[in-house]
């Protein structure tokens, strides 16, 4: 449908319409948070969410054995490289996925570093061949980066700071919630994680509770991981107040989404930590705490969101 727009920008207009329908589908958190951006940044959000999504859903969820996830992820990445140098987005369309010719587009308009995308994709590399992590710096230094900080890089790059001489701030700003938003998606996750393979409890607090081997199937090891989520919880709450604490530094209009998100995803942090479930339950949060969470000036925003409006 995009290769039949002959004018660039109809056809960035039709792909990032699909790009926001990824978003609206995989992430209804995310999604309401980024109604309150102004809708060229909020265009350019939802490109960056569809690209990133394909991959993790590569590693996740398409039946490919792990060296055929290897290689779907190496063809992409091919195809990443290969926007990067044609010169408009039509030709961009012509020749690589419409996501990537959306991100692709994304990361030249708003001068995002190329690197940050193969830090990205080395991450889902190893989820295709998952290994345990000693602990909870190995984690970030290891996974993370390339799984989260990066994608809140790419955000802050779109976003923008309140001042020239604020950018650094706002990168740290994005790296604090990028670390603590994957922190929390991991504790909601844990059992689906086992299910795959996947333990991303860093080994030495799982060892200080004599726990040699995640098994969720043990009941014994239900109450001792619960401290554990306890501990990695408290760990992503001084992330989201680090997060906070330089909110200011990003452009105004960008600062209603970002504490949006910090807010809807913070309360999802706080139920799983002392959540009485444990790891076996996957936590979530009803969508009118979401609302609650949300700023109420702004509600008009949402029923408009969900008609295809916004």
């Amino acid at each position: 449908m995009a290769l039949r727009q002959t004018h660039d920008r109809a056809a960035w207009g039709t792909v990032t319409r699909r790009s926001r329908l990824v978003l609206k589908t995989y992430s209804t958190s995310f999604f309401l948070v980024t109604r309150f951006l102004p809708p060229e940044k909020r265009a350019r959000v939802e490109a960056i969410y569809a690209a990133v999504r394909f991959p993790d859903e590569v590693v996740d969820s398409f039946p490919l054995t792990a060296a055929d996830q290897l290689a779907v992820l190496g063809a992409w990445e091919a195809h990443y490289n290969r926007a990067l140098a044609l010169p408009t987005f039509s030709a961009r369309l012509e020749s690589v996925p419409p996501i990537l010719a959306a991100f692709a587009q994304v990361v030249l308009d708003c001068a995002i570093p190329p690197a940050h995308y193969h830090s990205f994709l080395d991450a889902m590399r190893r989820d295709a061949a998952p290994q345990p992590f000693a602990t909870l710096d190995a984690l970030i230094d290891d996974y993370i980066y390339g799984s989260a900080i990066v994608v809140g890089y790419f955000l802050a790059y779109v976003y923008g700071p309140s001042a020239p001489g604020e950018f650094d701030r706002a990168l740290r700003g994005s790296r604090a919630l990028g670390i603590a938003l994957q922190l929390t998606n991991f504790l909601r996750d844990v059992g689906e994680d086992e299910r795959r393979g996947r333990v991303y409890l860093p080994m030495n607090l799982l060892h200080r509770e004599g726990i040699g081997k995640l098994n969720l199937s043990d009941p014994a090891q239900l109450p001792k991981l619960k401290s554990v989520l306890a501990t990695l919880s408290a760990a992503a709450e001084e992330h989201y107040r680090a997060a906070e604490h330089d909110l200011d530094a990003f452009a105004p209009d960008c600062r209603t989404a970002i504490q949006a998100c910090i807010d809807v995803y913070r309360l999802l942090n706080r139920r799983i930590g002392r959540s009485a479930e444990g790891v076996r339950h996957r936590e979530s949060v009803p969508l009118r705490d979401k609302f609650h969470a949300l700023p109420p000036s702004k509600y008009w925003r949402l029923p408009l969101a969900y008609v295809g409006a916004l």
